[in-house]
């Protein structure tokens, strides 16, 4: 008979204890981060909602609907901050849904050569490097002027609308709508492109050879293919503009106040904590972090939709 080769003799040889103690350790080790995260968090609410319970002993359910934000009498309500983080968000993925998934679609197909194509990569890439204060200093300084003309041009063709209604000022929804719509752009152009790219370009060539052209090609075969991955990226890209801070605040206007037009100034969570969280009272400070914790609330909320949709997706 033939002996066993080296090959055979290694893969039937029985693993030593220190390496199963190894193994057992690195999955022990493992468990033991991801616990820690998971346990990071429930703490941070945890604190969170202690901080804030004064607040929900004083305002209850009804700070979810007041829209009175007053220090002096220490009266406080978060409906207009809860109204301008939605609507800034809902403005921000208006904008930037079309866009990103184009330029996806864009970077993903061979219109251009490599080169050329890498660098643009970098480039959506490195939006989202940029500080957030430094978009909030360029939407200030740029941004507002430029928007300026185009809002008053919106009051005076469709003024008769509530929702172009108000006479515009500068600061208000509408910038800080756009101002986030470029800060998830990249978010959105990136996980859209990597979702196009991870296709089987067998896909492709059955749409080509079916005689789709290239459009029909994109429209109907690829976007609902990677539709998981798209609605993916735009969740997350939502979660970002849910709790965008700086930039956010110096747009906005800081305006606690409810209206029907999104020219008007407003205030979000996110900007109303970062403006008056230094120098609130006691009350106040328990108010803020009801209000934080109404933010956490919101940002569970969309990650769970965004994992049900998805996996609704995927299923279909």
């Amino acid at each position: 008979m033939n002996s066993p080769t080296l090959e055979t003799q290694n893969q039937i040889q029985p693993r030593s204890p220190l390496s199963r103690s190894i193994d057992r350790g690195f999955v022990w080790l493992t468990l033991l981060f991801a616990l820690g995260v998971a346990g990071v968090l429930i703490w941070m609410v945890i604190e969170v909602a202690i901080q804030a319970i004064p607040a929900m002993k004083q305002f209850g359910a009804g700070f979810l609907v007041s829209t009175v934000w007053d220090p002096n009498t220490d009266k406080y309500g978060v409906l207009p901050q809860i109204y301008g983080t939605i609507v800034t968000s809902a403005i921000a993925l208006i904008l930037a849904v079309p866009v990103g998934i184009g330029v996806a679609v864009f970077l993903s197909e061979n219109y251009i050569a490599p080169q050329i194509r890498l660098i643009i990569v970098f480039l959506v890439e490195l939006l989202a490097a940029i500080p957030s204060v430094v978009y909030g200093f360029w939407g200030v300084i740029v941004l507002i002027p430029i928007l300026l003309v185009f809002q008053q041009w919106l009051h005076q063709i469709l003024g008769w609308l509530p929702i172009f209604s108000t006479q515009p000022s500068g600061p208000g929804l509408v910038p800080a709508g756009v101002v986030l719509a470029i800060m998830v752009l990249p978010t959105i152009t990136v996980i859209s492109r990597d979702a196009l790219i991870a296709l089987p370009s067998e896909l492709r060539q059955a749409a080509v050879g079916l005689g789709a052209t290239r459009w029909e090609t994109i429209l109907k075969v690829l976007l609902p293919a990677a539709f998981s991955g798209i609605i993916g990226g735009v969740m997350l890209a939502l979660g970002r503009a849910i709790g965008e801070t700086m930039a956010v605040t110096l747009v906005i206007g800081n305006a606690n106040r409810i209206g029907a037009s999104i020219l008007a100034p407003g205030n979000t969570i996110p900007s109303l904590l970062a403006s008056e969280f230094p120098e609130a009272s006691a009350l106040q400070k328990a108010a803020l972090l009801y209000a934080a914790l109404i933010l956490f609330g919101i940002t569970l909320i969309v990650n769970i939709l965004a994992q049900l949709l998805v996996r609704r997706v995927q299923r279909i």
